[in-house]
């Protein structure tokens, strides 16, 4: 078996290449079904479509350089040196096909078969969707004597295909600004979040150059990266063991490949000190964010493989029981990427594949290759079965913790709260808060001030366990966080059930210095590692206690910045009593109700995850062993905490 990633088309790619199927009319009125949301997930989506159309022409090995720019006012560019989409008039249509391509849903090069043997973003599908949810859009074509422009608004044509110029360079440029009338939370473009992207569809297709520029003249500094990687996805495990600062258990990246007619699989995987995994897989050079049939058949062969290999060579002996997957993909990293002609998604969204022969055919090759690599590397081999044992003891330690937890039952089988838990009346799950208080001080306070109907406080106390560093088993036998786990009533990892959720909004409350934000970090990394549905269904708030009260007279301000504590002195003409709060301990039950507690005056800042993946990496570095970056997490804070509650 071999893969060859970029091997090119030699089909002619013109106006007869494209097939149109159907209009385009449902796109603006239901935009959710072909971007996922009208949200920032949604507008980013916009960029991905148009450069997966680029990204095919890479796959066709016709293109290797991509340069994406964000310009003012929403305004995206993207350009590539691929042949340019075709502009002679398209046989079924009468017009041009780059006409055609923007305009028609389901128009691509994809479905006639001769365009792209293998594509990500179905060409012409993502362009017409773009086009139709953007104030305008105009594209610029390239064919290697001619510059072809034409602009659409709101998908509309407004300019015939003109000829403004000519050239012997190739390539297609589209420049479009997204509708604010259907992105209304939003026409921002996050930059982290498309590098995040870029970065990936370099890693996924050796040899190309990505390009990102931020060249709006509203931020903070212009950014520029570039991304080229010739290792391809032996490179992207590198670097997402690098961002997990964990050390490899293997000597070098273990790379698998196989072909078989038009579908090619390539898994780079290596297994390191981490307990946790991070196993991420793609289609024709797509995240599968929800798997697929790629992914599942890569864990199903992963544990027979190792199993397999663990009793024929007397590693686990007849009788033993066998590692079960999660054990063995313990500190694993690996990125799993197929590529096929016809690739089967659960929605435009591309988030799942469903492709059962490309599934076979992972299977296969781990089956035969991998087995094959721990036959030659015996020490490595035994390196992976030895930490798969471990977490295979850590997990029936976890289950009889779990099992201890359970049985900590009072009369009628209700389960016995934390003692340090002063619950709120209601039991509407929908209607209540549970705050999370550092230490006791602020607990009193908290429980005298707060509304006893809805409003429950759990103090902690002491140096909490860092997750990062530690297996599930020690996460339920740590006396900081049983407490979390039992008031929450959700259990926690697999066993997480949030229909068993007691509290609408779990309130993290500390103190505004780097004691807190180290308290708030741990806890938020455990929400992360043990209860990211929390996280992702927007359950997770962090409290913002005032850092100053300026009065004068009957008259006081809380101030949460030193600026903002300027402001109020002057507003007090100048002259005021100013309190420095060295922590909620020290507010009285009417200050901290003021401030922090009372849902008319507080201000919460409600933790999201916009992407999984860069949340992974932002907690893994500021839980590594470096301190500095904890130091800053309140700064670098705003990856997570976007929505205000006030």
């Amino acid at each position: 078996m071999s893969t060859e990633i970029n091997t090119p088309i030699t089909e002619n790619y013109d106006e007869n290449s494209i097939q149109v199927l159907e209009g385009l009319e449902a796109v603006r009125k239901r935009p959710g079904m072909y971007i996922g949301s009208t949200g920032e997930r949604g507008l980013h989506h916009l960029v991905y479509e148009i450069v997966d159309n680029s990204i095919d022409e890479a796959l066709a090995g016709h293109c290797d350089k991509i340069l994406v720019e964000l310009l003012d006012d929403g305004i995206v560019r993207v350009t590539d040196n691929g042949r340019g989409i075709p502009v002679g008039i398209n046989p079924q249509k009468g017009i041009p096909t780059v006409t055609v391509v923007f305009t028609i849903l389901h128009a691509g090069g994809k479905f006639g078969g001769n365009g792209y043997k293998v594509s990500g973003g179905l060409h012409g599908v993502g362009a017409s969707v773009v086009n139709a949810l953007s104030s305008w859009l105009e594209v610029e074509v390239k064919d290697g004597t001619n510059v072809y422009k034409q602009r659409y608004e709101k998908g509309n044509i407004v300019t015939e295909l003109e000829v403004i110029g000519k050239t012997n360079e190739t390539g297609t440029t589209v420049t479009f600004k997204p509708d604010p009338k259907i992105f209304t939370d939003t026409t921002t473009y996050d930059y982290e979040t498309l590098k995040t992207r870029l970065r990936e569809q370099a890693f996924l297709n050796a040899g190309i150059r990505v390009e990102l520029k931020d060249l709006r003249t509203d931020v903070f500094e212009p950014q520029n990266d570039e991304f080229y990687y010739e290792g391809g996805i032996r490179s992207y495990v590198e670097f997402l063991l690098e961002g997990m600062k964990k050390d490899s258990l293997n000597s070098e990246v273990i790379y698998l490949s196989g072909t078989k007619g038009d579908e090619t699989a390539e898994i780079a995987l290596l297994w390191s000190t981490s307990y946790s995994s991070n196993i991420i897989s793609f289609a024709n050079t797509l995240h599968t964010i929800d798997g697929g049939t790629h992914e599942q058949g890569f864990k199903q062969s992963l544990a027979n493989t190792v199993n397999k290999y663990a009793f024929d060579f007397k590693h686990l002996k007849d009788g033993n029981p066998r590692l079960k997957g999660e054990d063995i993909t313990e500190g694993l990293v690996a990125v799993i990427s197929v590529k096929l002609a016809d690739a089967q998604f659960e929605s435009q969204t591309k988030a799942k594949l469903g492709n059962t022969s490309i599934g076979k055919l992972v299977r296969d090759i781990v089956n035969d290759k991998l087995y094959q690599f721990l036959e030659e590397h015996p020490a490595e081999a035994k390196i992976i079965i030895e930490k798969s044992i471990a977490a295979s003891n850590a997990r029936e330690a976890a289950q009889k913790a779990r099992e201890t937890i359970r049985n900590k039952s009072g009369i009628g089988g209700k389960t016995r709260m934390p003692e340090k838990l002063t619950d709120c009346i209601s039991n509407d799950p929908t209607k209540t808060e549970i705050f999370i208080v550092e230490g006791d001080s602020a607990g009193g306070s908290a429980v005298e001030g707060r509304n006893s109907t809805y409003q429950a406080i759990l103090p902690l106390w002491g140096k909490m366990l860092n997750v990062e560093k530690a297996r599930e088993d020690k996460v339920y036998g740590n006396d900081k966080l049983t407490p979390v786990i039992i008031a929450l009533g959700t259990g926690i990892g697999e066993h997480f059930d949030i229909e068993k959720l007691r509290y609408d909004k779990i309130v993290i409350m500390a103190d505004a210095d780097v004691d807190g934000s180290h308290i708030r970090t741990l806890l938020l990394t455990f929400f992360f590692r043990y209860m990211p549905q929390l996280i992702e269904t927007g359950h997770i708030y962090l409290a913002q206690p005032p850092l100053y009260r300026v009065a004068k007279g009957k008259q006081h301000f809380d101030a949460f910045t030193d600026e903002e504590k300027a402001m109020y002195i002057e507003k007090l003409g100048g002259s005021a009593d100013v309190q420095r709060y060295k922590g909620l301990g020290e507010m009285n039950p009417e200050q901290l109700w003021e401030t922090t507690l009372d849902p008319e005056k507080r201000t919460l800042l409600r933790v999201t995850m916009l992407d999984a993946q860069i949340a992974d990496e932002t907690f893994t570095m500021l839980m590594g062993d470096e301190v500095e970056p904890r130091r800053k997490f309140i700064e670098e804070n705003a990856i997570f905490a976007t929505d205000l509650d006030i």
